[in-house]
């Protein structure tokens, strides 16, 4: 008979003894680990990686479905779909399959996107949607790129392929014409749709920067980028109670203020977040359902312009981001002949809003996280596609503003750009050197 039978007297002490030793020896490890759980090294509790972290799903199994992931289920889907369009009887519009095929060609690679692409440094409502947005963002992208090797006149039939409509020139306006402080004037110009646009613009530009000092210096650029370029776009030609008043004092303002005030909510916001599962009543769970819509933390921006060089350079060059953006969206409309209110021009803006809330987020923190040594794909694609933008502007521009700049726009801009060069030197270059001095003749 085996030695290891139950049977067997020896056999069966030998056994039990190495149970019990097996039982201590795992309750010794688990309450090591229970004493050490505070005391783990830096690295592991920076390291996002999923295996030191729960994921969603083990952490809320109520919304466990919601974040598992279902790459064969939406590949089925996907696929079933294209079997349905392969099925169906052809379309003898040539016009209509070339639209439905690049939205369906978009929409697959969005959906590819969602599924294979790494989370951003945003999880909520779902990090799904930011990979989304990424996917949408390369999209735009490569349709800059195309853009950029047409000429002028291809480019606007491209647009006018998409809507008949467009393709034709757009009628000048001018908000310069009528300056006179009269009842008729401000009624006039204050029922303008673009003024509840300028209001809904700021709050997101707020919610997007994070900081009121900010927000200001770019809001009071921008109406100087306005006068300084009146002379090749004639909706920038305003009155200056439309600049400093109606726009600056009340419609950038009241934006700016909602937005830095939701930031501050946020900010203050106590962020404890339960499972479903965990919540007992109906009304609780629809509570935290629509919390879902919230941040599940939230970062305050300190931009510290003054305190480093560094910290001096990365405002300038996204408040010179943000103005480059901003311009974009008004010689796009004017030289592609789309009219404000366009479809695209709104698409267009309410993407960068997108792109910018985690654009802005990864830039921030590769430039204040010491831990973080790679630029974030969402701010590097927001750079790219800013830039891109110029190169087609620059292109198709050629000839189409053929008036010089007046002579007091370039002194200004002689003078501002000598100031925001001249101060970081002194800022800090020169003065530590003096306050160095000065300490050692103290201590001398």
């Amino acid at each position: 008979m085996s030695p290891n039978t139950p049977s067997g007297g020896g056999g069966g002490g030998i056994k039990k003894l190495r149970q019990l030793s097996s039982s201590s020896s795992f309750s010794a490890i688990t309450s090591d680990e229970d004493e050490t759980e505070d005391d783990r090294p830096q690295w592991y509790l920076k390291d996002t990686s999923v295996q030191f972290h729960r994921t969603p799903a083990e952490q809320d199994p109520a919304v466990g479905f919601f974040y598992t992931p279902r790459t064969l289920t939406m590949l089925s889907v996907m696929l079933l779909a294209l079997v349905y369009v392969a099925m169906t009887p052809e379309v003898d519009d040539t016009v209509t399959n070339v639209k439905l095929g690049v939205i369906a060609s978009i929409g697959a690679f969005c959906v590819f996107g969602m599924l294979q692409f790494r989370d951003s440094l945003l999880l909520r409502p779902h990090p799904a949607l930011w990979r989304v947005v990424l996917s949408f963002g390369i999209v735009y992208q490569l349709f800059l790129v195309f853009l950029l090797f047409q000429n002028k006149h291809d480019a606007r039939l491209l647009f006018k392929y998409m809507d008949p409509t467009l393709g034709v020139p757009l009628p000048e306006k001018s908000y310069g014409d009528a300056c006179e402080l009269t009842y008729d004037n401000i009624v006039d110009q204050t029922l303008d749709v673009f003024v509840l646009a300028h209001a809904v613009g700021w709050f997101c530009k707020a919610l997007i920067l994070r900081d009121y000092t900010f927000c200001w210096i770019l809001s009071v650029m921008f109406e100087v980028m306005e006068y300084s370029l009146s002379h090749q776009l004639n909706n920038f030609d305003e009155c200056w109670w439309d600049h400093w008043i109606l726009d600056v004092l009340v419609c950038n303002w009241l934006g700016i203020y909602l937005g830095v005030k939701t930031c501050e909510y946020f900010e203050m916001k106590q962020y404890s977040w339960q499972g479903l599962a965990q919540i007992p009543t109906f009304k609780g769970k629809m509570k935290r359902t629509m919390q879902q819509f919230t941040p599940k933390s939230w970062t305050k921006f300190e931009w510290d312009s003054t305190k480093s060089f560094k910290s001096y350079a990365t405002v300038i060059f996204i408040l010179t981001m943000f103005l480059i953006c901003e311009l974009n969206a008004f010689y796009l409309k004017t030289l592609l002949w789309l009219p404000p209110a366009h479809p695209i021009n709104i698409a267009r803006i309410f993407s960068y809003f997108m792109f910018g809330i985690p654009g802005v987020r990864e830039a921030y923190q590769y430039l204040h996280d010491p831990n973080c040594k790679r630029f974030g794909p969402q701010a590097w694609l927001l750079i790219g596609c800013i830039a891109t933008e110029v190169l087609i502007v620059v292109k198709f521009g050629r000839g189409e503003f053929p008036n010089p700049a007046p002579a007091n726009v370039l002194y200004f801009w002689a003078g501002f750009l000598t100031l925001l060069t001249v101060y970081p030197i002194y800022q800090f270059y020169l003065l530590p050197k003096l306050q160095e001095r000065r300490i050692r003749k103290k201590l001398e």
